[in-house]
């Protein structure tokens, strides 16, 4: 009898753990996200590592012809009174051996942050994308394409710092009559010097009534505490100004960045071009960027670009790129983030084609 009562309590408390548990979950998601993406990558030009000149040309297959492949979660829970608990986890993989890659190459090293948010806007930590990267998306006409884009000006330049963040906490308001801003502080730091690997970004940005226009800065210190496969953390400097302007299925882009890298590079970047959605099934871009380089104008690069999306569902398309670049003095102005970072001196043209699955 008592082994009984033993039992039917025990049902019992299971039985409301079970439903406390419930109705906690009913207040949370968790979305598992991602997206691969394969490619081939034809050159008629290389950039010769030993010697700096034209290395002949290559055909490869490439992670990432649009986009890096990549794989992660994200968690909202509801907390009341209009409170958001948010997290996000996400790792750059290749599909060509399975290994992490892209971001800054560690495990979650794309994104790996928490956040709460409400209607006075949105406070998070951890690494995350900054507000002059996402300010220079958002005035890209070809959305940051991993071949052909501002991407490619932007990771020549800088490689990964001012994209990745890493030890930040952040703050954007509410958009409120189009106007919203961000602003962005990474700690950094290691031991006799707290603001080795320090870093800040800011933006502001007015979106309304298919009008964009917006601002970014980035200023980053040297000498992280920990290093990243990929650098992140290079004394750099960047501004942008970016606008866009929706016409229909059409969208105009335009932007101007300055790179400045101590010791090494001050690049202004002057970009433009075309979006087009000329079926829901079939997006056409464009776009042209010019490369300056400031203390030796000799210097300048001519990056343009075309490409087509035609998608067979909403998560799976096919794509074809071809773009050519014109690199004068020692400029190095590449195609291809993944197997054409850096260009060869003269004129070089390349192409690629591929599959995106986004799930």
């Amino acid at each position: 009898m008592q082994q009984d009562r033993k039992r039917a309590w025990r049902l019992a408390g299971c039985t409301a753990g079970m439903l406390i548990c419930g109705s906690s979950n009913a207040q949370s998601q968790i979305t598992l996200f991602g997206l691969i993406d394969g490619g081939l990558l034809y050159t008629n030009k290389t950039l010769g590592s030993a010697t700096g000149a034209h290395a002949g040309r290559q055909l490869s297959m490439i992670d990432g012809g649009s986009s890096y492949s990549q794989f992660g979660m994200l968690g909202t829970e509801d907390l009341g009174d209009g409170l958001q608990a948010r997290f996000k986890l996400e790792s750059g993989i290749s599909i060509a051996n399975g290994a992490l890659a892209h971001c800054d190459g560690n495990l979650f090293g794309c994104e790996a942050w928490i956040a709460l948010r409400n209607r006075y806007g949105e406070v998070k930590t951890g690494l995350q994308l900054s507000p002059f990267f996402l300010a220079l998306y958002a005035s890209d006409p070809r959305n940051m394409s991993f071949f052909g884009s501002g991407g490619v000006n932007l990771v020549d330049n800088v490689l990964g710092t001012s994209i990745f963040s890493a030890s930040s906490v952040s703050y954007t308001s509410p958009a409120l009559w189009g106007l919203q801003a961000s602003l962005l502080y990474s700690f950094g730091g290691k031991p006799g010097d707290f603001q080795a690997g320090r870093q800040y970004s800011a933006s502001v940005s007015y979106d309304y009534a298919g009008v964009m226009v917006n601002a970014a800065i980035f200023d980053g210190n040297s000498g992280a505490a920990n290093p990243t496969p990929t650098p992140t953390s290079l004394a750099a400097e960047g501004r942008t100004l970016g606008a866009a302007f929706k016409f229909g299925a059409a969208t105009v882009k335009a932007s101007f960045v300055n790179y400045k890298v101590a010791g090494s590079l001050n690049n202004n970047v002057y970009g433009g071009g075309l979006t087009w959605y000329v079926t829901p099934a079939l997006d056409l871009d464009g776009g042209v960027w010019v490369t300056s380089d400031r203390n030796h104008t000799a210097n300048h690069s001519l990056l343009a670009a075309l490409g087509a999306s035609y998608f067979l569902s909403k998560r799976t398309a096919l794509y074809a790129q071809v773009a050519s670049v014109d690199n004068h003095g020692t400029m190095n102005t590449g195609l291809s983030i993944d197997g054409a970072l850096y260009g060869a001196s003269g004129t070089t043209v390349g192409a690629t084609v591929g599959i995106r699955h986004a799930f």
